[in-house]
């Protein structure tokens, strides 16, 4: 799986690579230039998503001593930043987040069905935003990417359902049963015991119907604030467009990553996917390419700082552990 990642992961920047030498470099960079300053503007847009994703994660937890408001930002930040640079298929830092919340001490099951419960909520929300992003291409008269937008809804769609009834019909704990008939019980004894915890948090979880509608609130409201980064990069890079082609931009942007979430960071798809939204507002392909490489900047620039940050608390983690293994020889 992971050879596999990083194969996909390699395509993706060989495209990356492909299509900014294809529509030229330095129209491209010119593009950036213009932008100039704003790029840390870009980047300091994100900040708004991120508080709301987290207020939304937040929500899951319910156990009267939820995790600080501080922690899930810095787990979500730190997710963020291994989907978006390192070849973990967008999903790896989903788990990691998972994992920086339980060693603090939070209970692993209630941790995991929140992590897995908000993921389901991101792609359904991120229907309903795709949706938008159709209605919009209708609005402005465009019906040639319809066929095929709503194609990768219905995709998606399927693809919601199907996790969504996996994991009400106790998933982790049917996974373990057949993995039990290669492995011996006694191996995935302690780990079966964990898995039906996991699946009953899961199950409460999706109990508590008023506490998922306001999470998917938020998280909607999560999707619609990224289309800010998306307004001020193409602003300041001389583009005549307004908030609701941003809308359409990153509504129907995301459609194409959530599409691809088997290539990391989805390199080379975002940008193929952007040039070809962008023709249909009137973008040339430099300034949509333009406004793809401020996106990038962004996750580089949020990212790095991102990774350091994991690999110190996972310093501290494995620091913490030798001093109690010392202490109780």
């Amino acid at each position: 799986m992971k050879k596999t990642g990083y194969i996909l992961f390699a395509a993706g920047i060989s495209a990356f690579v492909a299509i900014l030498i294809y529509f030229g470099i330095d129209d491209v960079f010119r593009a950036l230039q213009l932008a100039g300053w704003s790029l840390l503007l870009v980047s300091a847009s994100h900040t708004a998503p991120l508080i709301i994703d987290s207020i939304a994660w937040r929500l899951l937890f319910l156990c009267h001593a939820k995790p600080p408001f501080w922690l899930l930002m810095k787990a979500r930040w730190v997710g963020e930043s291994i989907n978006s640079l390192l070849p973990a298929a967008q999903i790896g830092g989903d788990l990691v987040r998972a994992r920086m919340i339980a060693v603090e001490g939070y209970p692993v099951p209630e941790t995991g069905a929140s992590v897995f419960v908000e993921i389901t909520i991101a792609l359904v929300t991120q229907l309903v935003f795709a949706l938008v992003g159709i209605g919009l291409l209708l609005y402005i008269g465009q019906k040639s990417l319809i066929r095929e937008t709503a194609f990768a809804v219905a995709v998606m769609s399927l693809l919601a359902i199907l996790f969504i009834m996996v994991q009400k019909r106790g998933f982790w704990g049917k996974l373990l049963d057949f993995l039990s008939v290669i492995v011996s019980k006694d191996k995935l004894q302690g780990l079966a015991l964990d898995a039906k915890a996991l699946d009953l948090a899961i199950s409460e979880l999706y109990a508590h119907r008023m506490t998922i509608l306001h999470s998917c609130f938020w998280r909607l409201l999560g999707w619609f604030s990224g289309a800010l980064e998306v307004w001020i990069a193409l602003h300041f890079m001389g583009a005549h467009t307004g908030i609701l082609e941003a809308l359409l931009l990153e509504s129907l942007g995301q459609v194409i990553r959530g599409v691809a979430f088997l290539i990391p960071g989805a390199y080379g798809v975002q940008e193929g996917g952007f040039v070809l939204l962008g023709s249909v507002i009137g973008l040339s392909p430099e300034l949509s390419l333009g406004m793809s490489l401020a996106k990038r900047f962004r996750e580089l620039s949020l990212g790095i700082p991102g990774l350091f940050m994991w690999q110190i608390d996972e310093g501290r983690l494995i620091l913490k552990r030798k001093t109690v293994r010392k202490a109780e020889k």
